[in-house]
């Protein structure tokens, strides 16, 4: 149904109708039209994301304007009777499903009302079936949560040990399990363990996995999805079937197949869902087998920002102040996956300008960005982080991006090109932003150096976001309570007012679990951040040694938020819960 009639403004469509019965008002119209058209999304579909109006408002507009009724599929669970009215081809195909059944009357969930081939198939099934139908208007999203029904990964797999059964001339399931390990070589390019392997790679893109996880255990293989930060059990599988997986992504990466004692890393690409998709794999000789871990890259994804990177304010100024000089270095430290690389590119595409040379040093490369010159490390042939920086210096860069200090070669050279006229962006593994700096003293660079190189250290976490859909305000027990006061009651007045925070009216918030969130009461993640400019006090403190925790004290007195301030004031204002904080910040 075309709910924007961008080629027709005089006809009355969904957007209009709100509009007009000031259910929204023009800001919100004129920014959810753009949102529509640029993702690709029906303005019905933006208004169920967003959860701009209720679903009782919505409905009642949808009726009025189309004159059929709505209905939202996430999270319903449609009933295999429903489904096998029409098959999954023809539902993909004709963009409509049956979703509800009732003897010889089903309901029909249909995403364009005005095509008339659909609605000329419907009109087929139903008289071949003696169905008496009732159409409803859905979403694209609802098609596809409905679609994800017909072909669950459990399913889908289940499919493919049958093919490859019938290509091995095995006649049931236990001889095709008993074939499989022993023909696992033979067979990694066979169509349907190309199949499996494929299923299992598309179902962790759609899920929005971050990684995947093949493990053997004893008695089964088990496959693991991470999203949002936290491991997931997808699929449980016959592990007679995890040497041929194993040796089918092997072949794809490129790695021995006879190599079974040893770790092996690799990367593919590989197109999912019309997209090109990295790929960067990890094989590692386990008790039960070798396990898989998969680290998903879209280097297409993401639009970076750093007004999107849930940073506050008063934070932001200090990190917008440290990439605006000419040179220094700004540096970011944290854990593996807690979001620096994305932080830096955000801060790139800040500074990408035509008149400006921007070149990056990444081990890999994740994400591709227009104008930038982004060169991937190869230690295997000595192309290191150290060697290629010295070879950058001679490009004529105004900005360097290096992926992360490991050594006292890149660090002196890091530092070196700080010093000497250019911005350097890199990281470094530490647990807090004042740990920088003994690390770094302790790789060996002088103190003197550091107060003159570096402009700002930053620190940071990523923290599951309260499911907009199912977010409630909840009771605190007293101690929480008090404690997260007195964590707050050393930032000063005029910060937390900025922050819109009243310490005698605290309020905190969880979610309760709903179908857009899966019942998790979480939805995506947003960080948490401390960032320490290197005052002149500060740098008085590093000349002389001064150990990391007088570095901390003195930079809570100039005002610096710490991870722990950042994360709960997020979970006052009802981002996070401090459940979540508290489970980032003690590991």
């Amino acid at each position: 149904m075309v709910l924007i009639s961008e080629d027709n403004p005089d006809k009355k469509d969904l957007a209009d109708f709100l509009l007009e019965t000031q259910v929204i008002d023009e800001i919100a119209y004129k920014d959810l039209k753009r949102a529509a058209k640029t993702s690709d999304m029906s303005f019905l579909q933006v208004l169920e994301s967003e959860d701009i109006v209720s679903e009782r408002v919505l409905k009642q507009a949808v009726k009025k304007v189309t004159g059929y009724n709505y209905v939202n599929l996430l999270g319903k669970e449609i009933s295999k009777e429903a489904l096998n009215e029409i098959s999954l081809e023809s539902a993909r195909h004709y963009g409509f499903v049956i979703f509800e059944k009732q003897g010889s009357k089903v309901k029909v969930g249909i995403t364009n009302l005005e095509d008339f081939s659909a609605l000329e198939a419907l009109e087929f099934v139903a008289d071949q079936k003696n169905l008496e139908y009732e159409i409803f208007v859905i979403t694209q999203a609802s098609l596809e949560a409905a679609l994800n029904q017909y072909e669950t990964l459990r399913g889908e797999v289940g499919e493919v040990l049958k093919e490859i059964g019938k290509e091995l001339g095995a006649k049931t399931e236990e001889e095709t399990m008993g074939m499989l390990e022993e023909k696992a070589e033979e067979i990694v390019e066979a169509a349907p363990i190309s199949r499996a392997v494929s299923v299992i790679l598309k179902h962790a893109i759609e899920g929005k996995a971050s990684d995947i996880h093949i493990e053997p255990q004893e008695k089964d293989l088990r496959v693991r999805y991470r999203v949002d930060g936290i491991l997931y059990s997808s699929l449980i599988l016959s592990k007679k079937i995890h040497p041929a997986v194993v040796a089918r992504i092997k072949v794809l990466t490129n790695l021995k197949l006879d190599e079974v004692r040893l770790p092996q890393d690799g990367r593919f690409r590989c197109k999912v869902a019309g997209k090109d998709i990295d790929f960067r794999v990890s094989t590692v000789p386990a008790i039960h087998g070798e396990k898989v871990v998969m680290r998903i890259l879209d280097k297409t994804a993401g639009s970076f920002s750093l007004n999107e990177l849930g940073i506050f304010d008063c934070q932001l100024s200090i990190l917008k102040k440290a990439i605006s000089k000419a040179n220094g270095m700004l540096l970011l430290t944290g854990p593996t996956g807690c979001g620096k690389t994305s932080t830096l590119y955000a801060g790139l595409s800040n500074l990408n300008k035509m008149e400006v040379n921007i070149v990056t040093l990444e081990d890999p490369v994740e994400y591709l960005l227009d104008g930038i010159s982004q060169i991937q490390v190869n230690p295997a042939i000595n192309f290191t982080f150290a060697s290629g920086l010295r070879s950058l210096v001679r490009q004529d860069p105004d900005i360097i991006m290096v992926g992360e200090i490991r050594d006292k070669e890149t660090a002196e050279l890091a530092i070196h090109a700080a010093l000497t006229g250019h911005l350097v962006l890199s990281t470094l593994h530490t647990n807090s932003a004042v740990g920088a700096i003994p690390r770094l003293v302790d790789m060996g660079i002088e103190p003197f150096l550091l107060v003159s190189g570096i402009n700002a250290v930053a620190a940071q976490r990523l923290v599951r976001k309260i499911c907009r859909k199912c977010r409630k305000e909840i009771p605190m027990p007293e101690k929480m309570r008090s404690d997260a006061k007195k964590e707050l009651e050393s930032l000063p007045d005029s910060v937390l007012k900025k922050l819109g925070i009243s310490l005698d009216n605290m309020k905190f918030y969880h979610g309760e679990g709903c179908a857009h969130c899966g019942n998790q009461g979480y939805q995506g993640r947003t960080s948490i951040f401390e960032i320490i400019p290197l005052s002149t006090k500060i740098q008085e403190l590093i000349i002389t040694r001064k150990p990391s925790e007088v570095l901390f004290d003195q930079a809570q007195k100039e005002g610096m938020i710490s991870m722990k301030q950042d994360g709960i004031i997020k979970a006052l204002k009802g981002i996070t819960t401090i459940e979540e904080v508290l489970r980032v910040i003690s590991e």
